[in-house]
């Protein structure tokens, strides 16, 4: 298979954002199957990336056929092309939901999210730290924008928060390639990996601080406690589609660590071994344990989802504690949190259009129009997002907990964890669909300026039972993706054949 396809994920979207610049002064409506088309063709291009490694290989691409480490290298695994994929089937439900109104509050909106999909297949591609940061900063501009569109008092508050603290993330960044350059002489991954072996004992001191400074950028990105604060209100302040994108924005801070944990900081014979091992299981059991809290005290449903991705990130980064079956959990729960949590953001927003008076505040108000087949919706994405049998995210909480025998603490917490989100979920579903508050012995009345008598829009529709849809796939097809996720976890586990096929020397 040609290096070439490693290039293809980056190319697109950027080519897809220049040509919908060029189209600025089009109908909205032309935008938006640009948009949508383009979508497409990433996907299938994702997916063909996806079949190229899925047996092992590994395709490396050399910009201008500079050999690494000192050209800019993609290199494509097993995980780079499955984020790849999972956050490309995300921005198309995504992009179909923005076209019902979201993105028309400014003529940019679908620039910005091809240049954030730019920015996402690098830095999950890159075989370079400073490129890491490179993309890193692309896909936190668009996101600036993102977050911001449509302005507005709260959105721009917690916008300023985001902006600020991830401005002081990429300084952070620059510091830390700053050291493991000053010790290592390069910022090749593969080359980090290799030359750490022979890391001088006198310059160990610096590697560490420089490693130990990546894994507090790539917790911020995360939304690692202590540094998740930004999220919520971010998340749940944002528009439906940008929030539902942004669903795996912190899963990029989750693959930075791993990445890095697995290649510089792994299970080997140097100085740098095991660098997050005492920091990232209680911190990660933690923010599990502070986002369940949240979820619990949330009064709104956005912010109720916002709080779960912070959850979800503890229970991923607990996972990828664990070994080989653990990180194999991991990254199969990784895609189902993904997409219920994208879902949730995505119901809130229809739940918040028919509620004009209530929005999606947690508390009782008129009946839903339509609310039996909102409410059926809302059942399906609460027991996704919960964990609960049948559906995929029961069985990677169990695959998690399969991994982590003899670890009462990390059995406690998932499993507390788990009944906090089934009580936040249904406290939220019988508030919105089985309380009702009257008026002088009335119903409220309200206007219902969506769909014939408050149904779904089809816009509306397609995008939730898409990602729905793509939770259920993933149930159904659960022994081939287990499969993977653990092929994927042992190629991880054995990085020579990554700094083989970069650097062509055998480690």
């Amino acid at each position: 298979m040609s290096a070439h396809l490693a290039i293809a994920p980056v190319l697109a979207p950027f080519v897809a954002g220049l040509a919908l610049l060029a189209l600025a002064g089009m109908p909205l409506g032309l935008k938006r199957a640009v948009s949508v088309l383009a979508l497409l063709a990433q996907a299938g291009i994702a997916m063909a990336l996806l079949a190229a490694v899925a047996q092992g290989d590994i395709l490396v691409y050399r910009l201008g056929d500079w050999p690494a480490p000192w050209g800019i290298v993609l290199v494509a695994d097993r995980l780079a092309a499955a984020m790849v994929l999972i956050t490309t089937l995300l921005a198309l439900f995504a992009a179909i939901h923005a076209g019902d109104g979201a993105d028309r509050h400014g003529r940019h909106f679908h620039v910005l999210f091809q240049l954030q999909l730019f920015g996402l297949a690098g830095a999950f591609l890159t075989g370079d730290l400073f490129n890491l940061f490179v993309f890193f900063e692309v896909l936190l501009i668009a996101s600036y924008g993102l977050l911001l569109h449509g302005g507005g008092a709260e959105r721009t508050r917690a916008g300023l928060h985001y902006v600020v603290l991830n401005l002081l993330g990429s300084t952070v960044f620059l510091f830390a390639a700053g050291l493991l350059y000053a010790t290592l002489g390069t910022l090749n991954l593969a080359d980090l990996a290799q030359k750490a072996a022979a890391l001088p004992a006198q310059d160990a001191g610096l590697a560490r601080a420089g490693g130990l400074l990546l894994l507090a950028v790539f917790a911020l990105k995360a939304a690692l406690l202590p540094l998740h604060l930004w999220l919520p209100a971010a998340y749940a302040g944002t528009s439906a589609p940008v929030a539902a994108l942004f669903a795996i924005m912190t899963k990029v801070g989750a693959y930075a660590i791993l990445r890095t944990a697995t290649l510089l900081f792994g299970d080997t014979d140097t100085a740098l071994a095991n660098l997050f091992e005492p920091w990232l299981l209680p911190l990660a059991l933690a923010t599990l344990g502070i986002g369940m809290l949240g979820a619990l005290a949330a009064e709104s449903l956005g912010r109720l989802a916002a709080y779960l991705v912070v959850a979800s990130v503890g229970t991923l980064l607990t996972a990828f504690t664990l070994g080989a079956a653990g990180i194999a959990a991991g990254l199969y729960y990784l895609s189902h949190g993904t997409f219920a949590s994208a879902a949730l953001f995505l119901l809130a927003d229809a739940i918040r259009r028919r509620r004009p008076a209530n929005a999606d505040r947690l508390r009782p108000g008129p009946d839903l129009p339509r609310h039996a087949l909102w409410g059926a919706l809302f059942f399906v994405a609460a027991i996704a997002a919960a964990g609960l049998p049948p559906l995929s995210g029961f069985l990677g909480k169990f695959l998690l907990l399969r991994a982590a025998p003899g670890q009462p603490l990390v059995w406690l917490v998932i499993l507390l964890g788990a009944l906090a989100g089934v009580i936040a979920l249904a406290g939220a579903g019988s508030r919105l669909f089985l309380s009702s508050s009257t008026a002088d012995g009335a119903p409220l009345q309200q206007p219902l300026p969506l769909g014939a008598a408050g149904a779904p829009t089809p816009r509306e529709l397609l995008a939730v039972s898409g990602l729905l849809g793509l939770i259920a796939a993933l149930t159904l097809g659960a022994g081939p993706a287990v499969e993977f996720a653990q092929a994927t976890a042992a190629q991880l586990l054995a990085p020579a054949a990554y700094i083989h096929a970069v650097l062509g020397v055998t480690p």
